[in-house]
């Protein structure tokens, strides 16, 4: 093993699925000195910023309002917003964090709604239906769904429960949370009809932890317009006007802002098409390289259905021996950083991210060194994952 202190050589490959490695031009832009809060630039900045998000969730109407907080931050912003205590939400069950975003909204004294939670399966959009067509009285005033569960790397369909919402008739705001998806899956909040986008920095768009964001429509921004309850640093409605210092709630994060709009233009330069392209070949090197694992009988997906795998992370199944240790082994030995199961997955997945600032040789790469940790520790596995996911990355339907 490694020594904590000791350099090595190279590059140590970051595949968590959150945070994410930070592309160069991002961290330059961050490095840059601070400047007045009335320099004209600030404003410049703070609305390229503003754009730039909204053209990423698709909306041409949505107002976009920047938190100096993490995703659990911008889950309190879409609560404390939209929901007067003891009001009702309804959150269908996707796993660790559909069920972290109920527990903090029951905290904040609002009644939640769950469906049970089916492991290795998306949201089912007919449950949605169901439980809505039950709300006579309209008690659910929101809908809270995540569309990428980072802890069990399923992916629900966000349109398909936007028809379900729709079908049984029921007015509930819809909320989706997209932290994990950003960037990475398809998500047009126009579109799809949502009215709350709650999302955060450190995944898809490369940022370091420590910048949350929602991208509010009319319906939502007049829920929260009607909100009796008491809210200050969360309430969107106080962060209108110009003033950057207002629209902040005090001093902006200016570092953050630089390199949000920095990894803003590195989107749109490559295209966001073309990254959603990336983010589906390279995930589908990793399922190839996984279903090859998976021949003898040891390694598996955790998601039961093909098509909800997401792009931005995958869950595997370990039989027999401790994913902790894969894990430890594949970061200290093989120099490849994943994650762990969290909640009722932990001690039983380890996790590959591949979204964010990644390309073939980030993925070859992690693939080889979480297999070496594996070989090293006679975990049965089948041998040919890289080349079947190499021959899945040349095949003209890929390049």
């Amino acid at each position: 093993m490694v020594h904590p202190s000791q350099r090595i050589p190279g590059a140590r490959f970051l595949h968590a699925p959150g945070p994410t490695r930070i592309p160069d031009e991002v961290l330059d832009a961050m490095h840059r000195q601070s400047i007045d809060l009335a320099d004209p630039r600030l404003d410049t900045l703070i609305q390229a910023c503003e754009s730039g998000m909204q053209a990423l969730v698709g909306t041409q109407k949505g107002e976009v309002y920047l938190y100096s907080a993490n995703g659990h931050g911008a889950w309190e912003v879409a609560i404390a917003n939209v929901l007067a205590e003891a009001d009702a939400v309804f959150i269908p069950s996707t796993g660790h964090f559909s069920e972290g975003w109920a527990i903090q909204t029951e905290a904040l004294d609002r009644r939640v709604i769950r469906t049970a939670w089916k492991p290795g399966y998306p949201i089912d959009p007919n449950e949605v239906e169901e439980v809505l067509r039950k709300d006579k009285s309209g008690e659910i005033k929101a809908v809270f769904v995540v569309q990428t569960d980072t802890s069990t790397g399923i992916t629900s369909d966000v349109q398909a429960i936007r028809q379900a919402i729709d079908a049984a008739g029921h007015p509930a705001l819809y909320v989706v949370d997209v932290v994990s998806s950003l960037a990475a899956s398809p998500f047009a909040m126009d579109a799809m009809g949502v009215n709350l986008v709650v999302g955060g920095s450190q995944k898809g768009l490369m940022l370091p932890p420590g910048m949350g964001f929602v991208v509010v429509d009319e319906r939502a921004n007049q829920a929260s317009l009607d909100n009796p309850s008491p809210k200050f640093y969360w309430d969107w409605t106080k962060r209108t006007g110009s003033h950057a210092y207002r629209k902040f709630c005090g001093t902006p994060p200016l570092q953050m802002l630089m390199g949000l709009r920095a990894a803003i233009e590195l989107i749109q330069q490559e295209g966001l098409e073309a990254v959603f392209a990336r983010h589906r070949r390279l995930a589908g090197a990793v399922f190839k390289a996984i279903e090859a694992w998976s021949s003898a009988g040891v390694i598996d997906f955790f998601c039961e259905e093909a098509d909800a795998r997401s792009v931005s992370v995958t869950a595997v199944t370990v039989k027999g021996f401790d994913p902790e240790t894969i894990r430890t082994v594949a970061r200290e030995q093989f120099q490849v950083a994943m994650a762990g199961g969290l909640g009722p997955m932990a001690g039983k997945v380890f996790r590959i991210g591949h979204l964010g600032d990644m390309n073939e040789p980030t993925i070859l790469g992690a693939l080889a060194g979480i297999e070496a940790a594996m070989l090293s520790m006679g975990v049965p596995i089948g041998r040919d994952a890289l080349p079947r996911a190499i021959d899945f990355l040349v095949a003209p339907s890929h390049g």
